[in-house]
């Protein structure tokens, strides 16, 4: 790719979905009136058939270039490995940079996104006897955030649409010891931030953006964690900024800022003195050499992926077997870490998801299921509420109370009908690769009378 020269407000206004979706539904039909394969009516592979595509490969991801090795080269003869050994080093240099990307005033490396999510926790002084109101469908790294604090994650149930946190169960949710709202922007969309600030304004709440899959995103004219007090982002191998593991957190607060800077060096400050209770999260010097040598082509990344989104969006309009995830009004651009729909099985002849995504695979496109259980149904509620802090900070009413509440039904809905293509590597190919994708779906369900043969 060449090297962009966008400005950040060209970037910003320039990769739009809207006007990408825009351009895109200009130029193509619509679902009804799509060009297809010869193969739309034709056998399904999985029964024997021809597939719609043979050995089908996508962009090689992690991304990797040879300015990323010789940057690593250079590191490593360097003897610089750790970054308070120079204030000039990789990762000091990526945290200004980073940030300048961002539009915010600072940043700073962790090791990990859930790392930067309990550096932030802990940061805004959250701990036992607090509770922190988040999402059920997310990576455990976000509620890991909040209990390694030992404060209680309250579990919003989400919009079955978006598949983000739903603004009205999360004030349906606050209690007096309720401290901050931890929004998690799905698949690297925009949340309704809107309506969530407002309510964290109303009741004087902290809002920590878990931006982790949504590098870059833009909601409202702002990019995705400048919004809230905090952002915090993961650069573990499969997102769409990636250096293995990784982490960051972006602020414009500088007192805030630094106490986040102080936690995640074991809470030494940056004046070397010993303040306060802090795990060592720091990223290293590696982590930032492969990130800053990714900064400049991250964004053409960025725009080819809103590209391909909407134009698969545009290919499925008005088709009512598989729905793409609903995006809030103020969503400029996302970083489709994921392109997720909802999997209808009435239009499928009412064929179980996985029968529909065994036939697909047989087509040549490999989509999934993405998190089978929302975390309201995992082993971790069972595990906290054993534990004594747990029992001694909160009042037996409360935690009783936290159980018969813990239902999030949307969210099992969700989990029963997502299918998803997991697109930091795959939508970076080209149209006719997205092409393939649909002409394999349309197969699938030309055939759809067959499914339950499978």
């Amino acid at each position: 790719m060449e090297k962009s020269n966008f400005t950040r407000r060209r970037f910003i206004t320039g990769v739009s979905i809207g006007s990408v979706a825009a351009m895109a539904s200009s130029s193509l039909p619509v679902f009804g009136n799509i060009m297809h394969t010869t193969n739309e009516t034709g056998k399904l592979a999985i029964l024997g058939g021809e597939p719609v595509v043979k050995s089908k490969v996508w962009p090689k991801w992690p991304y990797r270039d040879e300015k990323m090795v010789e940057a690593m080269s250079k590191t490593v003869r360097s003897g610089i490995w750790c970054r308070i050994e120079s204030p000039n080093g990789s990762v000091p240099t990526f945290e200004i940079e980073y940030a300048k990307l961002m539009g915010t005033k600072f940043a700073v490396g962790t090791g990990s996104g859930t790392q930067a999510l309990n550096t932030c926790v802990e940061a805004l002084g959250i701990g036992p006897g607090d509770e922190v109101i988040t999402s059920p469908y997310t990576d455990m790294g976000t509620i890991s955030s909040i209990i390694t604090s030992r404060a209680l994650p309250v579990m919003a149930d989400i919009d079955p649409l978006s598949f983000q946190i739903d603004p009205n169960e999360v004030e349906k949710r606050i209690t007096e010891n309720t401290k901050a709202i931890m929004p998690i922007h799905i698949m690297g969309q925009p949340c309704n931030m809107e309506r969530i600030m407002a309510i964290a304004n109303k009741h004087n709440l902290k809002v920590i953006e878990d931006t982790c899959q949504a590098h870059l995103g833009v909601y409202q004219g702002k990019v995705l964690g400048t919004i809230g007090d905090l952002g915090c982002f993961s650069f573990q191998t499969s997102k769409t900024i990636s250096c293995g593991e990784g982490g960051a957190i972006i602020g414009n607060n500088a007192e805030l800022m630094d106490k986040c800077y102080t936690v995640q060096n074991h809470g030494t400050s940056k004046k070397g003195r010993s303040e306060t209770i802090g795990a060592k999260y720091r990223m290293n010097e590696f982590e930032g050499t492969i990130l800053l040598a990714q900064l400049d082509s991250a964004k053409e990344r960025f725009a080819l992926r809103n590209k391909n989104a909407a134009y698969l969006t545009s290919k499925l309009k008005n088709f009512p077997g598989l729905v793409p995830q609903k995006l809030y009004e103020g969503t400029e651009s996302g970083s489709f870490y994921l392109y997720t729909m909802s999997y209808h099985k009435e239009h499928f002849n009412n064929a179980p998801r996985d029968k529909f995504l065994k036939a697909l695979a047989a087509e040549g496109i490999n989509m999934s299921g993405y998190i089978a259980n929302g975390l309201h149904k995992e082993p971790w509620v069972d595990h906290i509420m054993g534990l004594k802090v747990y029992q001694k900070m909160y009042s037996t009413a409360r935690l009783k109370q936290y159980l018969d509440e813990l239902a999030c039904p949307k969210c099992d809905q969700v989990c029963a009908d997502m299918v998803m293509l997991w697109a930091s590597g795959p939508l970076l190919g080209t149209l006719a690769d997205m092409d393939d994708i649909i002409n394999a779906i349309m197969k699938v369900h030309a055939n759809r009378d067959k499914l339950n043969q499978i």
